[in-house]
């Protein structure tokens, strides 16, 4: 055997580099930040809103299982990855969301993945919001359905894409939208839906915990929790604190994922520890609802005091208030001047927003105080590009 001779032709991945470039001088680039145990900063980028990752019965419910079941699931839920905590969680999750039945996953993008692919597929309409979450859309492209994407939060736009196929379709929105905080008109979706005989698919990650008779989310404010054509997907890691994904629906869809969805038969089972930390975080919620009021309280009052102080700040209907900026690169040393005077703040930069607005994004949690609020406030103001 002979050794690969090197030359001095550009490597394979040469072209990686000149993308970095590319992104440096858009003010794209970004690079990962490791956090310290305990940040002395105040926290408004992470999505804890209900304040449950360190709350002493969730780590001790997650410690626990750790302890009783192993640190990781083992395999695939198929295989060995279920334990007696999954199939409690999903029960308990499924009660109080008010659906028949869950299926919980490794996160909650596999979770949309899940119900995009398995619920379509060649011959269906996929309706799909032009805001969506990108684990929304990665579903839809990889269902190798006939996608259709509407104007955001439009039934009127809906409709007129569902008046013009013949055959199987789903509408897909979020709930609340990830970078505006923005709720979907679910209702007036659901009617549209209805009128054409269509599912209706909803990622509900923004609004569990917070929105909803005692957070039991956005579909149970919407009357439409448990209905046959309504299917729910939620995440375990931004009101209940821990990690992991699950789909909500009828029990004949749970069974169908259960047998097709590619990202729960040949992915690894949520670890226990996720596991059991989620199911004491509802339990949490379930016995603490006023958490819920909190949140939603933190993120309205964010909202008055940035627009007080002259800022062009997004009106929130559950825990999420963006702060538009100029610029990607002025969204970036903002976020940054921040940093620097003690605050975490999101930024949110293309691609990862729809409409190509850089934005800092905040998220309001019930355990901040009201000094905190204001004082994040002056600082975010304080530091604001100048226009």
């Amino acid at each position: 055997m002979t050794r690969t001779q090197h030359t001095d032709r550009p490597g394979p991945f040469a072209w990686t580099e000149r993308q970095a470039a590319v992104r440096a001088a858009a003010g794209l680039r970004r690079g990962l930040r490791p956090r310290p145990a305990d940040s002395p900063l105040t926290d408004l980028a992470g999505n804890d809103y209900l304040g449950l990752t360190r709350h002493p019965e969730v780590t001790r419910a997650g410690a626990d299982a750790c302890l009783r079941w192993g640190a990781g699931s083992t395999g695939s839920r198929l295989v060995t990855g279920s334990t007696a905590l999954h199939a409690e969680l999903e029960a308990e999750i499924a009660a109080f969301t008010g659906f028949e039945a869950a299926l919980v996953f490794a996160s909650g993008y596999a979770a949309n993945v899940a119900a995009a692919t398995a619920l379509s597929g060649p011959g269906t309409l996929l309706v799909c919001d032009a805001a969506n979450h990108a684990s929304l859309i990665d579903g839809c492209r990889l269902s190798r359905a006939r996608r259709e994407v509407v104007r955001h939060a439009d039934p009127d736009a809906a409709r007129k894409a569902l008046a013009g196929h013949a055959g199987p379709a789903l509408m897909v929105t979020d709930a609340v939208f990830s970078v505006d905080g923005d709720a979907a008109p679910l209702a007036a979706l659901a009617a549209v839906c209805r009128e054409y005989g269509a599912g209706l698919l909803v990622d509900d990650a923004h609004g569990l915990g917070v929105l909803g008779a005692r957070g039991r989310g956005s579909l149970h404010a919407a009357g439409l929790a448990g209905a046959p054509d309504v299917v729910c997907t939620v995440t375990l890691s931004k009101s209940l604190g821990a990690q992991g994904g699950a789909v909500l629906g009828p029990a004949s869809v749970v069974e169908h994922l259960v047998n097709t969805a590619r990202t729960f038969i040949f992915d690894t089972g949520l670890a226990p520890a996720a596991a059991g930390a989620a199911l004491a975080a509802l339990r949490v919620l379930r016995r603490e609802p006023e958490r819920a009021r909190r949140a939603l309280a933190v993120a309205r009052d964010l909202h008055r005091l940035l627009t007080a102080a002259g800022l062009e700040a997004t009106a929130p209907d559950a825990c999420v208030v963006s702060v538009r900026a100029p610029s990607p690169e002025a969204a970036a040393a903002w976020a940054e001047r921040c940093r620097e005077a003690g605050l975490s703040v999101g930024c949110f930069r293309p691609p990862s927003v729809p409409d190509g607005i850089s934005r800092l994004r905040l998220t309001a949690r019930c355990d901040l105080t009201d000094d905190e609020v204001r004082d994040a406030v002056d600082v975010i103001a304080r530091t604001a590009p100048r226009q």
